[in-house]
């Protein structure tokens, strides 16, 4: 199983490095690495971040 960062900057840049190369979708990588989709959103959410579904990414 990957390892998903705890430092929600360090988070920001796994994720769309992960969702720019391998996955399709948020959904997709959260049941992949096993993570829940809403807590990722909520950890991101508080450093200004949200998820873009039409570019794949948080922004």
């Amino acid at each position: 199983m990957t390892h998903i960062p705890t430092d929600p900057v360090m988070l920001l840049s796994f994720l769309n490095m992960k969702l720019r190369d391998e996955y399709p979708s948020l959904a997709a990588l959260c049941e992949d690495l096993e993570t829940d989709e809403e807590s990722v959103k909520e950890k991101l959410s508080a450093i200004g971040y949200t998820y873009d579904e039409e570019k794949n990414r948080f922004v």
